[in-house]
């Protein structure tokens, strides 16, 4: 390296443009190999991760039904010395069909207020005429 040239340099220098393209060309394609198994590792990773999340969120789910389902009965035994045993079961049924009730308007008040999705709508309805005034001015 008495001249001042890198070896970098020096083997663009003494190498041919079709070399140095198709090294570059393996180098981009490994490169995109090694990115795309980057990205398969990082899904399975985060399809694990939720998964695992949705097993727990699945069981909680089940344990609150359980807990609901026990306090019910609580309920309805606690009532039973209140009053009739009969009665009771039939004031706890009461009692989940106006949450029920609730529920399901204030659900079915949401749906309706429900727009999707507005702006994308909107562009996708100007769309046609943005590209009829392309072509108008071709």
């Amino acid at each position: 390296m008495t001249d001042g040239h890198t070896p970098s340099e020096e083997k663009a220098a003494s190498t041919s443009l079709g070399d140095l393209l198709g090294e570059v060309t393996r180098d981009l394609s490994t490169l995109m190999r090694q990115e795309v198994e980057l990205a398969k590792a990082e899904l399975k990773q985060s399809a694990s991760k939720a998964g695992k999340g949705a097993g727990m969120l699945g069981g909680a789910g089940y344990a609150g039904i359980m807990a609901i389902l026990f306090l019910s009965i609580a309920l309805w035994w606690g009532l039973g010395y209140l009053i009739d045993n009969t009665w009771s079961a039939v004031v706890v049924a009461v009692i989940w069909a106006i949450i029920g009730l609730v529920l399901y308007t204030r659900g079915r008040k949401e749906l309706k207020q429900m727009q999707g999705a507005p702006r994308t709508v909107d562009s996708l309805k100007k769309l046609p005429e943005t590209l009829k005034r392309n072509e108008e001015n071709r």
